[in-house]
């Protein structure tokens, strides 16, 4: 039995990976387009203080962020082991008490059933500013223990790896579906046919393109991100904890002297490939007006991502009943990376007809957002 992943981005590699590592013929195909989502995307790990509260967007949030523990020890026995991931702790930063307070509660309900939330609590500005220096005088924080942050591109580079290692197969270029009698049968791709039993579409924002090629049509768009890199040369950044605001901006921290800034959420921005100075401003002005102490680093880069949106923030997930051999497995938006090697999981299982661990009813890919 073969199975087509199409998009090595952060689900389609996983999915690619947990295949070959039991045993299938996986095939993984990917363009490699400008402005792929992983790539771009800043690697936070925290649901834990999220004001979203639907519950099946944090039934997977919250298996997403438990899965990671597991899946980078099954990479450090594949030797795959530098991906950026660790255990930092979170900053949720407020200047209103009533919003401090909130976030704490949320915390804490969820940690009932969920320990790995890890030690909460609250800290003056003075506290708060020894963990993350550049933080602006007088903004208090809660602390959340159990966050953590992974490096996107080296996660999805390691997964591609590891699952090659497992004798996966790796094509270059972009994919057409090839179906026949309500059937899919395999994928072209630049005019080399590879046949498969199942193919799963985990091309992100470009998923709903490779759908409506066959006449299915999915509710998922391309997002424009534009995210800053700043470096901060003389400083060790690699326990800096990541500062969340509770808007759709945020900080996080890597080991190379590195804060990235983001992001803004451009919905209806298509693929404009661009960056542009009202993007590039916002993020700055939101990222300087909650940690002013990055004024003086330097702009290393701003990077561009497509995030897969759906209307209603929740993946597109599962079986296209009407069509055999389809998985979809797009739609995450900007919890990619907090979500997407779990879901790559669970898009494996459905394609080697495994009954998934949760009710996947809730993320029908052809739902009507």
């Amino acid at each position: 039995m073969t199975t087509i992943v199409v998009g090595a981005g952060i689900v389609g590699a996983s999915a690619a990976y947990h295949l070959a590592r039991k045993g299938e013929d996986v095939i993984l195909v990917d363009k490699r387009f400008k402005g792929e989502a992983t790539a771009a995307g800043a690697g936070i790990v925290c649901p834990w203080i999220s004001k979203t509260d639907d519950p099946d967007w944090y039934r997977l949030a919250r298996n997403g962020a438990l899965y990671y523990p597991e899946l980078m020890e099954r990479l450090k026995q594949d030797g795959e082991e530098h991906v950026g991931f660790a255990f930092v702790g979170a900053l949720g930063v407020n200047e209103e008490e009533s919003e401090l307070a909130a976030m704490e509660a949320r915390a804490h309900q969820r940690k009932q059933d969920t320990p790995e939330v890890g030690e909460i609590k609250r800290l003056s500005y003075r506290e708060a500013k020894a963990l993350f220096p550049p933080l602006k005088e007088g903004l208090e924080a809660v602390y959340v223990e159990g966050a953590a942050r992974l490096d996107g591109r080296l996660l999805r580079d390691a997964l591609c790896r590891a699952a090659k290692k497992h004798g996966a197969q790796v094509v270059e270029g972009e994919a057409c579906l090839v179906y026949e009698e309500e059937a899919i049968c395999g994928v072209e791709v630049e005019g080399t046919v590879y046949e498969g039993d199942t193919v799963i579409a985990a091309s992100g924002a470009w998923a709903k393109q490779l759908a409506e090629s066959i006449g299915i049509t999915i509710e998922v768009e391309p997002q424009k991100g534009q995210i800053a890199h700043i470096g901060m040369e003389g400083y060790d950044t690699s326990k800096w904890p990541v500062v969340l605001p509770q808007t759709s901006h945020y900080l996080v921290c890597f080991d190379d002297a590195r804060v990235v800034i983001g992001a803004t959420r451009e919905t209806g921005s298509g693929f404009d490939y661009r960056l542009t100075a009202g993007g590039v401003y916002e993020v700055l002005d939101e990222g300087l007006r909650v940690a002013p102490g990055l004024s003086e680093g330097s702009l290393r880069e701003v990077r561009i991502g497509f995030r897969p949106a759906s209307k209603d923030l929740k993946p597109l997930l599962g079986r296209v009943k009407a069509l055999k051999g389809l998985v979809i497995a797009t739609g995450l938006g900007a919890s990619g990376l907090t979500m997407g090697p779990y879901v790559g999981t669970l898009a494996a299982a459905l394609a080697v007809g495994e009954e998934p661990p949760i009710d996947l009813a809730p993320y029908d890919p052809l739902r009507k957002c």
